[in-house]
């Protein structure tokens, strides 16, 4: 099974992960973390930041000659930020030495932030360590972690993509608005990967010319009017074997594990497998996906539709997983709003830290990475081994007796 870990603050000198668990013999060069790193700082309406950072991974152990080798990987990310933020966070986040005399402590919380929640828990008297450690900078060793895993369903024919339903009052009410759009575009480009590609064309990560177009003008306006906006996005995951996941314990199931995937990302606050929050108003007749014959040596039954999002009873079915995440506005504003100073109890307005407008074509791109790895992890319980090629024999094996199952079955009938 995979497991990663990350270190580091937004401000300190780099971002840290280790993952431990890939096989071996996974092709892997930094240029496949890279590409989707680079993915991060996508869309419309994003802050000062994205100036000044240049995302490129190091990988310092766990790969030979771009191959990895089953041991541990150990991957860093340099902060831009550390050496060009002119605001001193630096030196105020510095490992050793006593604080700057001059030092101004932040005690004034932002409402939705982590600020308050973490000085609290871990009894601060300067917010810095918690705005440094729950600031989305963390994302970019989580979307390095994970590209990782990605990598590894890549070789088995599993596309991961996404794109943004929704920003602020903009965008599609219902599924059935793209549904069409996103199926023509799977089929077209053989996997999920058309998705991204495609939405990556547009400023707002969207499927349709004329929305971005209205998302843009919302955000400049939103911007004016010095607030923040928050969306929707859709994760699709093509290729997955029927059997991922189990209903036999509430832990395995795989939507709740994709659930909890998207919202371990900051800022998001809801989530849902298939057409969920959608089903909930319909009748079932309209909600349920009729299951049609198998083909010819084929293990998984298709559906006729996927209101489902690719899973029953907490189980893969083998149509596409589709989950989708919410986010919330960015609780960073230009325009202040009523808060507490901490350190004299006192009401005061909040201060402003650097922030974007909206961020949810980026929580679109980290959402993919954490979805692949929550899959690959099901994938992996399922067919796992030391090594590509003695997983690429498990998943061969098991193909090759559903398929002769099938045709037992086939001879059977008739």
């Amino acid at each position: 099974m995979l497991r990663y870990l990350t270190a580091g603050e937004s401000h300190g000198e780099a971002i840290i992960g280790i993952l431990e668990g890939a096989p071996a013999q996974l092709p892997l060069a930094p240029d496949d973390i890279n590409e989707h790193l680079a993915r991060r700082w996508l869309g419309y309406g994003r802050g000062g930041r994205s100036k000044i950072e240049n995302d490129k991974v190091h990988i310092y152990s766990g790969v030979r000659f771009e191959e990895t080798l089953g041991s541990p990987i150990a991957v860093r990310i340099d902060n831009g930020a550390y050496e060009k933020d002119k605001a001193g966070w630096p030196e105020k986040m510095a490992i050793e030495g006593d604080p700057p005399e001059d030092m101004e402590t932040v005690t004034m919380p932002r409402p939705g932030h982590a600020d308050l929640a973490g000085k609290q828990k871990y009894e601060h008297d300067d917010m810095r360590p918690v705005i440094d450690r729950s600031s989305a900078r963390e994302t970019a060793m989580r979307v390095a972690c994970c590209s990782i895993a990605r990598r590894l369903l890549n070789e088995f024919g599993i596309e991961v993509g996404s794109h943004v339903v929704r920003i602020g009052d903009v965008g599609f009410d219902e599924p059935e608005e793209w549904v069409d759009r996103r199926n023509a575009l799977i089929e077209e480009g053989g996997g999920a990967s058309a998705i991204y590609e495609a939405a990556d064309e547009s400023a707002t990560r969207m499927l349709d010319d004329e929305m971005t177009e209205r998302c843009v003008e919302h955000i400049d306006q939103t911007k004016k009017e010095r607030d923040s906006l928050g969306g929707a996005y859709e994760v699709v995951v093509t290729g997955v074997p029927p059997g991922l996941g189990s209903y036999v314990h509430w832990d395995r199931r795989l939507d709740g594990q994709l659930v909890q995937a998207i919202c371990s990302i900051q800022a998001q606050k809801a989530a849902e497998v298939g057409d969920g929050f959608y089903n909930a108003r319909r009748p079932g007749s309209q909600v349920h996906d009729p299951i049609e014959p198998r083909e010819d040596g084929q293990r998984a039954y298709p559906r006729r539709t996927n209101h489902a999002g690719g899973t029953e009873g907490g189980t893969s079915t083998g149509m596409p997983l589709v989950v989708r995440g919410y986010m919330k506005p960015i609780p960073t504003l230009i325009k202040p709003l009523d808060s507490v100073d901490t350190a004299t109890g006192e009401p005061q307005p909040t201060r402003y830290e650097r922030s974007d407008i909206t961020s949810v074509p980026a929580a679109s791109t980290v959402a993919e990475a954490t979805v692949a790895y929550t899959v690959a992890n099901e994938f992996l319980r399922k067919y796992g081994g030391d090594s590509v090629p003695e997983i690429r024999r498990h998943v061969e094996a098991d193909r090759t007796a559903h398929a002769e199952t099938a045709r037992d079955e086939d001879a059977t009938e008739e």
